[in-house]
């Protein structure tokens, strides 16, 4: 079950803003951050977001699964670009940062690190920047991945993030939400240019390789019940997102795959994930 959110009550058929969500912003509209929130059982999110991880999760029981697994990836993968030296990272299409998140496993791993939040999603980063108050290492911003020129003019804003020297930019369980014609490979191979030799790119997308139908299921209802438009693309299409990179041992892998710490990384059986999964290096 996903949790109930205490801060809105309906009264008729008007709701309550909770304090966490910034005005203007539709709560009748899902988000895909809100909806990853929730299948993670976060509580920032609305009814209308929770109704729509429920209703891909009555289409693929297993979905809360594939969300665990997500998150266990950025885990290793974050980990795995501290231990080659990264020490500022780019997390593009952050969401919301609930528990796990890259500035918590960065504190762990790499105390010194500075991490930056982009969003499009303004409640994602809204959130974000009240969590880390009072550390000038972390930092968020609004930025759309499909403009990367003007969010990278936005990351050198900040101050945070220095694209001169190697970075560590994270796409995880972004690119999947661009149609074809927002070019993602292109967006990817954009990133590429503007930063340093020496930077990582680690990537998780939503595929169809493995799980054709559950895949094409969830895929019309993220159409037809809530317009989010999700993109489950082939083995070969996520790995072109690669083109121009060095990709690390074990190449493009099921999320699982990709350098298992323990059995409680195995969120999902083996050719069952609905998620692929690398990182590469810029040489």
């Amino acid at each position: 079950m996903l949790p109930p959110d205490t801060d809105i009550e309906r009264r008729g058929d008007e709701m309550d803003r909770p304090a966490w969500a910034p005005e203007g912003v539709d709560m009748m509209q899902p988000s895909p951050a809100r909806m990853y929130d929730a299948l993670l059982g976060g509580s920032h999110n609305f009814e209308v977001d929770r109704m729509a991880a429920q209703r891909g999760s009555r289409l693929v029981p297993d979905l809360p699964r594939l969300a665990l697994s997500n998150r266990a990836f950025l885990r290793r993968a974050v980990r795995f670009l501290a231990d080659a030296g990264i020490t500022q990272f780019l997390d593009i299409g952050s969401g919301i940062p609930t528990a796990g998140n890259v500035h918590e496993i960065v504190r762990e791993c790499a105390p010194d690190a500075r991490v930056l939040y982009a969003d499009i999603d303004p409640i994602a980063v809204a959130h974000s920047r009240a969590i880390l108050v009072g550390d000038e290492r972390y930092g968020a911003v609004e930025a759309d991945l499909r403009e990367p020129a003007e969010l990278l003019d936005r990351v050198r804003a900040t101050g945070l993030i220095d694209v001169g020297q190697p970075v560590g930019i994270l796409l995880i369980a972004v690119l999947h939400l661009l149609a074809d014609d927002d070019r993602p490979a292109a967006q990817v191979a954009a990133l590429r240019h503007a930063v340093a030799a020496g930077s990582y790119v680690a990537i998780s997308h939503l595929t169809s390789a493995l799980r054709p139908d559950d895949a094409a299921a969830l895929h019309r209802s993220s159409r037809e019940g809530n317009q989010v438009g999700i993109q489950f693309r082939s083995r070969p299409a996520i790995t072109a997102m690669f083109d121009g990179w060095d990709l690390m041992e074990p190449g493009v892998v099921e999320l699982p795959d990709w350098r298992p710490e323990s059995d409680r990384d195995r969120h999902e059986p083996a050719g069952r994930s609905l998620g692929l999964a690398g990182v590469a290096c810029k040489s």
